[in-house]
């Protein structure tokens, strides 16, 4: 293990009271969720040596540790982005961190724009695929990735029938990432809906790929908080983004902690 990492899993691993089975990283407007932690113990990225510090309004930037839905969990409330000026290492490090903590599962939420008119803003979709729009490693158009390394068949239909136990709708689709910080053009979206993408955000697809290449399972839920440019006629804020998913928030943490408590059950 690099030296920095080290440095930084040493300094968690000395706070922490549990070890956590179970990751959880929170996008914007959803640090609230970490309140319902039992026997939290909470680290801040500022402390921890060789850790960034996240920037983003709505991002707390700090660990949690403890239980919720009766599962060991560490939730990563703030999380980086290559628009901050990291690179792809660094966006990256919070899953090297927890895959060293010791965790095997990874379910890793965002805010993020709704593609299609029927999922309108305060739903929440589980994402069944994802596309690299970022045109980073390739100027070929992306194609949809659904392999079941990145998205764990098994996780999904645990967040199936935990949305069916709290009677909350879940819609399914693909996300489409983006480099930000700008939302996107009314062209950009008209591609992404070609390419078959359903909602689109600024995040996730990173560590999507981080975690599934150290081995983790890896379930991501979206909360649509707008619609994109041109799906209809009205302004897309930051602010709104952070409002709506704050809103979303209960059904958010309802959906989750049963989430939790059924991969608690399967292991």
């Amino acid at each position: 293990m690099e030296d920095n990492l080290r440095e930084s899993v040493d300094y968690v691993q000395g706070h922490a009271t549990v070890q956590p089975r179970t990751a959880v990283v929170l996008g914007s407007g959803l640090g609230h969720m970490a309140e319902n932690v039992v026997g939290a113990v909470i680290v801040h990225y500022r402390d921890i040596p060789s850790y960034p510090v996240s920037t983003v309004e709505g991002h707390a930037g700090e660990l949690i540790l403890g239980n919720l839905g009766g599962e060991k969990v560490v939730i990563a409330s703030g999380r980086f982005h290559l628009y901050e000026g990291l690179d792809i290492d660094t966006v990256t490090l919070p899953m090297r961190l927890v895959k060293a903590l010791g965790v095997e599962n990874v379910i890793i939420t965002n805010s993020a724009g709704s593609v299609c008119k029927e999922n309108a803003p305060g739903s929440l979709m589980a994402v069944t695929g994802h596309l690299d729009c970022t045109f980073r490693e390739s100027p070929e158009m992306p194609s949809i990735v659904s392999d079941s390394r990145y998205h764990s068949g098994e996780l999904l239909e645990i967040a199936r029938k935990s949305a069916s136990v709290e009677e909350i709708d879940l819609c399914e689709g693909e996300y489409a990432w983006t480099l930000g910080p700008s939302y996107e053009t009314p062209a950009e979206i008209e591609m992404i809906s070609e390419l078959g993408g359903d909602a689109v955000g600024m995040s996730s697809v990173p560590e999507i790929r981080a975690a599934a290449e150290l081995g983790m399972n890896v379930l991501t839920i979206s909360c649509l908080t707008n619609y994109a440019v041109d799906v209809v006629q009205t302004p897309i804020t930051h602010e709104d983004v952070i409002i709506i998913a704050s809103e979303a928030g209960e059904r958010f943490g309802r959906l989750l902690s049963t989430i939790l408590e059924q991969i608690g059950e399967s292991e």
